[in-house]
């Protein structure tokens, strides 16, 4: 628990066995209850380096898409009564050790969603990984926000 909130890191996998251990070893683990992994179908280690972890595993058993996969991790953390689901990708895509940071303004009640971004600083996103392509198509879309409640 973290400030009197319970937390969980949703971690979405496709074929993430290079990636796993690294971006498992990165979470700050005294700031969440619990890490779960959404296996969608993978087809390398990912799910035996997981459970090695000791991580809780969801498995599907054909690929449902990002979407799906996502869907069921959190309706786990829903049935499972956590008050703040952090998505982070399994292959290691986004920084874990920015999760306070990220946590902190729905812990104090400032907004109900936080939506993290490799777009805010430049040249982090290209020079992370991010092809070209999608990076053209976030630019347009300008997917990075922070939504504050509605009063």
């Amino acid at each position: 628990m973290f400030h009197g909130k319970k937390i969980v890191v949703v971690m979405p996998a496709y074929n993430a066995a290079r990636t796993i251990e690294r971006t498992y070893a990165e979470i700050p683990l005294d700031l969440v209850d619990e890490v779960v992994l959404t296996d969608d179908a993978s087809r390398d280690e990912t799910v035996e380096i997981a459970r090695r972890l000791g991580l809780r595993t969801l498995v599907h058993e054909r690929n449902r898409g990002y979407g799906g996969n996502q869907k069921i991790g959190y309706q786990y953390a829903v049935e499972k009564g956590f008050d703040v689901v952090a998505l982070l990708h399994g292959d290691g895509q986004y920084a874990p050790e920015l999760l306070p940071q990220m946590v902190a303004p729905l812990e104090r009640g400032e907004c109900d969603a936080v939506f993290g971004s490799r777009m805010l600083e430049p040249g982090s996103a290209r020079s992370g990984g991010m092809p070209l392509y999608k990076f053209v198509g976030n630019r347009i879309i300008r997917t990075s926000a922070i939504f504050r409640r509605i009063k």
